[in-house]
C-alpha cells in the first residue's frame, strides 16, 4: 500500500510516517522507481506499536531503542524486558513528581492558613 493508505490505516498523517522514516524508527518495505513509498502489513504492525508506545509514554528516542530489540529477539522478551525498565523508570519519575507536589501542596496549606490567622486576628482585634 501507499503511504496515504498505510497513514490512514494506522491512524497518523503521512508526515507523521516520513518523520518517523526520519527517526529510523520505520521504513517502506520498498520503492518504486518514481519514488513512491510502499508499505506491507509488517510495517503496519511496527506502527502500530509505536503507537502504544507512545500512549504509554514513551519518548520517540526510548521506542528507538526498545523496537530494534524485536527485531534481534522475535520472541519479544528482550523488548519487553527493556520496556517494562523504561516503564518502570517513568513510574519513578512520576512517584518523585507526586512527592513534589504534595509537598508543594503542604506549603500552600500551610501559608493559606498563616494568612488566614492574620485576618482573623486583625478582624478580632480591631
Amino acid at each position: 500500500m501507499r503511504i496515504g493508505e498505510f497513514a490512514k490505516r494506522a491512524g497518523v498523517t503521512p508526515r507523521t510516517v516520513r518523520y518517523y522514516e526520519s527517526l529510523g524508527l520505520l521504513g517502506p518495505s520498498e520503492r518504486e522507481g518514481a519514488g513512491f513509498r510502499y508499505y506491507t502489513d509488517v510495517e503496519l504492525a511496527i506502527l502500530q506499536k509505536i503507537n502504544i508506545y507512545k500512549e504509554l509514554g514513551l519518548s520517540l528516542e526510548e521506542i528507538a531503542v526498545v523496537l530494534p530489540l524485536y527485531a534481534e529477539d522475535p520472541t519479544g522478551v528482550q523488548g519487553k524486558r527493556k520496556l517494562i525498565e523504561i516503564l518502570k523508570a517513568h513510574l519513578q519519575e512520576a512517584d518523585d513528581k507526586i512527592d513534589s507536589l504534595n509537598q508543594f501542596r503542604s506549603e500552600l496549606q500551610t501559608n493559606i492558613d498563616r494568612i488566614q490567622q492574620w485576618i482573623n486576628a486583625h478582624i478580632n482585634g480591631e
